[in-house]
């Protein structure tokens, strides 16, 4: 039977290979338990061979013009648009991680206008001249890549954030190393195997999986290694910390895009008809996996007369389940049968020091959890203070803008929030007070701008941006006038 599964190989200098010791661990469907692929258990070498092919590679890469970069990338946003990538990606996407059909429509359509945003961003690849200090002199400002490039990319949308993860260092002539997640090889490989066919060279980018039992010692090895110059990574704030924590170590910098807990505020005179629609499926899609789904609702006392009972029949409606065989299945397992008993016992806490449970069973079964509404949430539980990763919407009810605001800004999390008003000087008055790295005003949490991107504020969150900014180095040439000039140490 294993024969017949799927197999995902490292690449490693424009190489499909399988790893070195040819051991290969297995991929297993988090809702059926199945087992649905294999992928090569990178050794200590095959990390030190992709890291020197990329270093290689970055000799030449870096002097490719930028008309060569930016066609294949769009070559890879058409290809990604064919038959035989929607096919994979849906195929490897829902047998991975038993997400819904919409969030294979996700990885494809979002994936293809990264790609083509991520081709545009060579025209900011500029650098600058002005005088010099130095009276008929003058400097040149170049924007140069960084080097090699540790991109470490999560499986909640393996496609789309694997190419964020490594387009964005490529563009800019940087080379790249994807480290996939144990949970999703084989969707994240598509993209090595996408932009390979649209033309990149050997060793521009480098792919990478490995046995979760391997996988933290061999990924602070790569973060040691001298040509590894910045590590970018999408996922938790407690794996953040632990690469941080390694990156200190040689003084290397990051990126990192970290959890999210979100909040939504909203205001007596909101519209909440549509509010609770928008919370509600922002809370919900990809059955709460996402770094920008509403974890939190904090609603003005009047309003939440009409609005929590709104969110209640909604979610209510709701069920997760098998999506193969059961119609009335809207929502899917999550990740692992850990994080769904995580979810439970948030729940569980929360209860136990006063909240309440208005939707839902308090239950899991496998890595299933049903949706859940939980009122009377507050600052101090773990509910409030820690991504949940699961279909909840916690409620807080307050009674003045002033303390939607403070609770809405009690959290170390800053990625995404929402406000609802239809007073459009309270919303900008108020958004401006909430903070986030994005609020969106009478609109989901789940939303990016293409042209800026997603970033937190630093704490839980992260730092950095995913845009030319911070995958290249500015250096400077400072061109000192002919002619002599007096050096006092020397002149006598």
């Amino acid at each position: 039977m294993g024969s017949e599964l799927p197999f995902t190989p490292l690449l490693i200098n424009g190489q499909f290979r399988a790893a070195s010791s040819n051991l290969k661990f297995e991929i297993r469907n988090p809702y059926s338990t199945d087992v649905v692929g294999y992928a090569a258990s990178a050794t200590s070498q095959d990390c030190k061979d992709a890291i020197e092919a990329a270093g290689r590679a970055f000799t030449s890469w870096e002097k490719t013009p930028f008309t060569q970069r930016r066609d294949i990338f769009l070559k890879a946003a058409d290809l990604i648009e064919s038959d035989k990538y929607k096919e994979k990606i849906q195929r490897a996407v829902r047998e991975e991680t038993a997400a819904t059909p919409i969030m294979d429509l996700f990885n494809i359509t979002n994936s293809a206008r990264n790609l083509r945003d991520i081709a545009g961003l060579v025209s900011q690849l500029k650098g600058e001249t002005f005088p010099s200090d130095i009276p008929g002199g003058y400097v040149v400002a170049q924007r140069r890549a960084i080097g090699v490039i540790l991109a470490i990319s999560p499986w909640n949308a393996p496609v789309l954030l694997s190419i964020r993860a490594v387009g964005v260092p490529i563009i800019c002539g940087n080379t790249a190393i994807l480290k996939c997640s144990e949970v999703t090889p084989r969707a994240q490989a598509i993209v090595a195997e996408l932009l390979t066919e649209a033309g990149l060279p050997a060793g521009v980018l480098n792919f990478i999986s490995m046995d979760r039992k391997d996988a933290a010692s061999l990924t602070s090895e790569m973060i040691a290694h001298p040509l590894v110059r910045k590590i970018n990574f999408t996922g938790s704030d407690r794996v953040g910390r632990i690469l941080a924590a390694e990156a200190a170590k040689y003084l290397k910098p990051c990126v990192f895009e970290l959890g999210g807990k979100s909040p939504v505020v909203v205001l007596d005179d909101a519209d909440l008809e549509q509010a609770a629609r928008a919370i509600v499926f922002a809370a919900t899609a990809h059955s709460g996996q996402i770094c920008m789904s509403t974890e939190r609702v904090i609603v003005q006392r009047k309003a939440s007369e009409t609005l929590i009972p709104a969110i209640n029949k909604l979610m209510s409606a709701l069920k997760a389940g098998d999506l193969l065989n059961d119609p009335e299945s809207k929502l899917s397992a999550l990740f692992t049968e850990t994080s769904a008993q995580n979810v439970i016992s948030m729940i569980q806490e929360a209860k136990q020091d006063g909240a309440e449970v208005v939707v839902g069973d308090l239950q899991s079964k496998g890595a299933v959890v049903q949706p859940h509404v939980i009122t009377k949430v507050k600052p101090g539980m773990r509910l409030w203070e820690r991504e949940s990763f699961g279909p909840i919407v916690a409620i807080a009810v307050a009674d003045t803008v002033d303390e939607l605001v403070d609770l809405a800004n009690e959290s170390d999390y800053s990625l995404a929030a929402a406000l609802w008003t239809k007073d459009l000087n309270l919303a900008l008055d108020v958004g401006s007070r909430i903070r986030s790295g994005s609020t969106n005003i009478n609109g989901p949490t789940i939303h990016v701008e293409s042209l800026r991107g997603l970033a937190g504020l630093g704490g839980a969150t992260g730092y950095g941006h995913f845009d030319v900014e911070h995958f290249t180095e500015v250096r400077m040439l400072i061109v000192h006038p002919p002619g002599s000039r007096p050096f006092p140490n020397v002149d006598v």
